[in-house]
């Protein structure tokens, strides 16, 4: 039996205005290249008021194509790993966070269904990056539900895992 986490449009909201909270308080910035949420990222942060404060540039990246010509991935790199990678995810991110001149960069990738999906990248497969002045981090996450679920979970996770960057303490107690 699987599990789907419901992420509302409030808990959204929640987590934007915390990041930005987190972000004012170290006088930083962020950018977001996202694939498979679509510019739901730069959406739910831009909805906070104020946010230009904070939010540089989003990058909606969905094709190929517009990953090597935008944000400069190496066309080798989804050749010999694919669009839904560790490699791409890490490119896109620390190319974001340069060509944005932000202090911090997430970036998304993934199958969100509800087809698309392989034995070796399942649809809810999605893979985040974040760079920031420490360096680039990535992860894998599996969610669960249709393809409003599996994006709604990942815009909360990259948020989540960018406040977690921006303010370390807060990272207990996210949405």
């Amino acid at each position: 039996m699987t599990t789907t986490v419901t992420v509302t449009d409030r808990d959204l909201g929640a987590l934007a205005e915390r990041l930005g909270a987190a972000l004012r308080a170290r006088g930083w910035t962020f950018a977001a290249a996202e694939s498979c949420t679509g510019g739901w990222i730069a959406k739910a942060t831009t909805d906070i008021p104020g946010s230009s404060a904070w939010f540089v540039a989003g990058y909606v990246v969905y094709s190929n194509d517009a990953k090597v010509r935008m944000l400069g991935v190496p066309p080798e790199t989804i050749a010999v790993h694919g669009a839904v990678s560790e490699a791409v995810v890490v490119a896109l991110a620390d190319h974001a966070r340069r060509e944005a001149g932000a202090d911090v960069a997430v970036a998304v990738s993934g199958v969100a269904g509800p087809g698309g999906g392989t034995p070796e990248k399942p649809v809810g497969t999605v893979w985040f990056a974040w760079s920031s002045p420490d360096g680039t981090r990535a992860e894998r996450r599996h969610f669960d539900g249709d393809r409003d679920s599996v994006r709604r979970q990942s815009v909360a996770f990259a948020l989540r895992e960018l406040i977690a960057i921006a303010a370390p303490a807060a990272r207990d107690g996210a949405t």
